[in-house]
């Protein structure tokens, strides 16, 4: 199995750029099946009000029928003392097996972190290359996972994605993830030094290629059984306790997957 743990769906109300104004998953689900792509992890797109981007993700989970997992987005300055309700609803209810935050929106904080503990999620941090925040999330919640995209850097900060590297080797709780990644050789790096239990395949769809994202695993020579590590197994173990609960909650994810691209708007 091949789980793209990055991918931005639905409609923002920003109209700044592609990723506050609409992620189209149309084209995205047909590069995902040639490519060979078999589950996709959503992400909301950026909006003012994530109670509505998140819900039409939701809706999207229950439309295909276990072909997506979900990440609720969470902005910590707006959503501010309502965070464990909006994390209830969205594991219980919604189908969500993890949180998603941006420091374009504002800076993680602890009610984040603790609802995250509660609930055992694991959370997608874009630092946006400020990675000497791992530092502190790893010592003041060594219990919580977080995954940090792009190897620290979608700006291809070069400085930021060799830092996080060191994150990754000394932080048991610290991961990242493959997206828009282009400098080979720190991606080969992140390998070798933090090793293939420490990274996890993303496309950052739908903008960008998920078959030219995955081919760059392909392309690090590793063992099938480091391969698969990155291709799903590592997300599938991140997220098995809250899959636990969501299994004795009747949650709505079945586990037979019935997508069909044409779903779902260009």
């Amino acid at each position: 199995m091949i789980i793209d743990c990055h991918c931005h769906a639905g409609h923002g109300d920003g109209f700044t750029g592609p990723w506050d104004t609409n992620a189209p998953l149309k084209r995205y689900l047909k590069w995902a099946e040639e490519a060979g792509i078999d589950r996709t992890v959503l992400l909301a797109a950026f909006h003012s009000d994530y109670s509505v981007a998140n819900a039409e993700v939701a809706k999207m989970m229950v439309q295909s029928r276990g072909r997506f997992y979900g990440f609720v987005f969470i902005h910590a300055r707006h959503d501010q003392g309502n965070i464990f309700n909006i994390v209830k609803k969205a594991v219980n209810q919604q189908g969500f097996v993890g949180i998603k935050v941006h420091q374009h929106d504002a800076r993680i904080t602890r009610e984040i972190c603790e609802a995250a503990r509660v609930f055992k999620l694991p959370v997608l941090y874009d630092v946006t290359g400020e990675v000497s925040i791992c530092e502190l999330l790893a010592q003041e919640y060594p219990d919580v996972n977080f995954i940090i995209p792009h190897l620290g850097s979608f700006a291809d900060d070069w400085k930021a994605q060799l830092a996080l590297i060191d994150h990754l080797v000394r932080h048991p709780n610290m991961y990242t993830d493959t997206a828009g990644v282009r400098r080979f050789d720190l991606l080969e790096q992140a390998v070798q030094r933090a090793g293939p239990d420490k990274i996890l395949f993303g496309s950052d769809g739908p903008w960008l290629h998920p078959g030219v994202e995955l081919e760059k695993i392909f392309l690090l020579g590793l063992s099938a059984q480091d391969e698969k590590k990155i291709l799903s197994g590592n997300f599938l173990r991140l997220i098995k306790s809250v899959n636990q609960v969501q299994r004795s909650k009747n949650s709505v994810i079945s586990k037979k997957p019935g997508m069909i691209s044409s779903d779902y708007p260009a």
